[in-house]
């Protein structure tokens, strides 16, 4: 009986460690400004993030990334994404992969 406790205690302790996890790249987006621009279930002035996650997947992080800090243009539409060079390469790298989690 104990083991099982123990064992929900740690199941329960990983499940929340990931909500605090997607708690804090959700208010990294917002510290950076992607919120302005993208929400997580509907498009703003950019694509919703849920779109993203359908359209790429973990080895696109690299470019996504990259296109977070130097941004982009012509995938989603004509609206340009800015350059955000507040943004460093750490924190791109965890704003995508909370991105792509939303699938």
């Amino acid at each position: 009986m104990k083991a099982i406790y123990v064992s929900l205690l740690a199941a329960a302790g990983i499940m929340s460690a990931g909500a605090v996890s997607a708690a804090d790249e959700s208010a990294l987006a917002k510290s950076k400004g992607c919120l302005a621009c993208h929400a997580v279930d509907k498009k703003v002035v950019g694509p919703a993030y849920q779109e993203v996650a359908k359209k790429y997947t973990a080895k696109d992080e690299a470019m996504l990334a990259e296109k977070v800090i130097k941004g982009g243009k012509g995938v989603w539409g004509p609206v340009p994404m800015p350059p955000n060079a507040s943004v460093t390469p750490e924190e791109a790298k965890k704003l995508v992969g909370w991105i792509l989690s939303l699938k």
